[in-house]
């Protein structure tokens, strides 16, 4: 059995990516491949077919293998929450809530659990790939750790090390990273590879040698910047803010980033329509005047984003909006601030309280210690969908009668739809992935939709970033390390 585990010199250096692309190069070998990640702090989480939670990134990286959900694929998922605190997620359950300063002394008795799912995941496969989580450079969180050199030393994994060259500073970045490892830790780590890369590869051939020779450690390889990753959903929040602004002469959608913003990726289908100037609004910016539609998006802690909301003032650019003819869309957490009010009488996502919603639609909403996780199928606006629902709280009230759509077999209400047809709420997931009801959708607002696969977009853009694997490094190499795994 194989199993290889890649952590990078640091956050967003492109683990989750380039995982995921090495799952579908093996994937297309012909090898059976699973991902696993044995801690991750996201609120941004997809479900599995055993009726768990994961990391969106694992969920990605499952579809490269081609392989269903798991929730051995994600064992301990941390959502964060408005209180420096957050949701702990064991084998896809709510396990309860951690604060930031007893996580460290929570996390040790998690290991026995993680390596339960470890290995009941490497029994199913040829080989596996392990994502790390940050860097094992953060030496301040070496005791205790679950995500990285305590888990490589725990399973006896090899380690390829992953270096960001577009930031800057890769060669101190790696070597950095030898110079302050324990040297067992250090001993762990087998090589290197290099990451988006612009230009020629040649260009660093010298720095390239020159990490070798530092840190002792033998380089896998330089990967180009992947145009295509841009087409791939993103598990972290910090892309929000890198998103270029969109060209003019386009229908203007907009969705303010809130501070507990959580499985933005429901957008990326309409970012990839051609008609659509999807603007992604950061703190201290108004709500553009001229959108057609304003979407808030799910939220880890609703009521929590309902106040950053107002504090914005967003929610007078949002009503005045309406009040000109605009539309309105919530998903999830969104849908809840969409009603007259939202309570949280048990404190279950941060101090108990109430606040006021937005009042566009005729709902209250209660959060309630029980949470609803499932895959569903349905149908909105007269169009099919699929999707997958992930949230505390009880929505009731006179809009519901009106349902934004209808799930399952028994036509079960999901949602509500305001009075004049311009505000929309849904619990769903995932829905504007369906060409047929992103088509709807954009109908309301008279565009028309370029009728894009986003399934069939990702899963190209999936085999582009394989190919580029398999020619810029030198994957034989990493499967007969991966091969040396205990």
């Amino acid at each position: 059995m194989a199993v290889l585990m890649m952590q990078g010199t640091g956050s967003d250096v492109g683990k989750s990516v380039l995982v995921a692309g090495l799952c579908r190069a093996l994937a297309n070998r012909g090898l059976s491949v699973r991902p696993f990640k044995p801690q991750n702090m996201s609120n941004n989480a997809a479900v599995t077919s055993d009726g768990g939670e994961i990391g969106r990134a694992q969920a990605l990286q499952a579809l490269a293998c081609r392989a269903d959900l798991h929730s051995d694929m994600n064992p301990v998922l941390l959502k964060p929450q408005a209180d420096h605190t957050a949701q702990l997620i064991v084998h896809g359950k709510v396990r309860g809530t951690l604060g930031a300063a007893n996580f460290r002394e929570a996390r040790r008795p998690l290991l026995p659990e993680v390596l339960e799912s470890y290995h009941r995941l490497k029994a199913q496969c040829d080989i596996m790939l392990v994502e790390g989580a940050g860097s094992p450079a953060e030496i301040n969180l070496r005791a205790g750790d679950i995500a990285n050199m305590g888990f490589a030393h725990a399973a006896r994994l090899p380690v390829l090390l992953i270096g960001d060259i577009d930031r800057g500073g890769v060669i101190a970045s790696i070597v950095g990273t030898r110079a302050v490892l324990d040297p067992a830790d250090a001993a762990m780590i087998r090589g290197f590879l290099i990451n988006k890369f612009r230009g020629d590869p040649a260009l660093f051939e010298d720095g390239y040698r020159q990490i070798e020779a530092l840190s002792g450690w033998r380089g896998y390889g330089v990967l180009p910047w992947l145009a295509a990753s841009a087409h791939l959903p993103s598990e972290d929040g910090v892309v929000l803010e890198r998103r270029p602004p969109g060209a003019d002469g386009r229908v203007k959608v907009a969705c303010p980033i809130l501070p507990r913003i959580a499985n933005f990726d429901d957008l990326d289908p309409l970012k990839a329509e051609s008609a659509v100037d999807l603007v992604m609004v950061p703190p201290g910016q108004p709500i553009p005047g001229d959108a057609a539609l304003v979407i808030l998006p799910g939220s880890k802690a609703t009521l929590a984003d309902m106040a950053a909301l107002r504090a914005e003032g967003w929610d007078h650019d949002i009503i005045a909006h309406h009040r000109r003819g605009g539309h309105v869309m919530g998903i999830c957490g969104g849908y809840q601030m969409l009603g007259e009010r939202i309570a949280d009488p048990h404190g279950l996502e941060g101090p108990a309280g109430t606040i006021a919603g937005l009042g566009l639609l005729e709902t209250e909403t209660v959060m309630t210690p029980a949470k609803t996780v499932r895959q569903v199928e349905g149908v909105a606006l007269d169009a099919a969908f699929s999707g997958y629902e992930i949230h505390m709280g009880q929505t009731t009230g006179p809009a519901t009668s009106r349902p934004f759509a209808r799930l399952g077999e028994s036509g079960t209400p999901d949602g509500a739809i305001s009075a004049d047809g311009r505000v929309i709420g849904s619990y769903v997931h995932g829905a504007l992935a369906s060409t047929a009801l992103r088509a709807a959708l954009l109908a309301r607002l008279g565009m028309t939709t370029d009728g894009l696969d986003h399934g069939a977009r990702v899963d190209t853009a999936l085999d582009a970033i394989a190919e580029a694997m398999e020619r810029h490094l030198d994957v034989d190499a990493m499967i007969a390390l991966a091969q040396e795994a205990a």
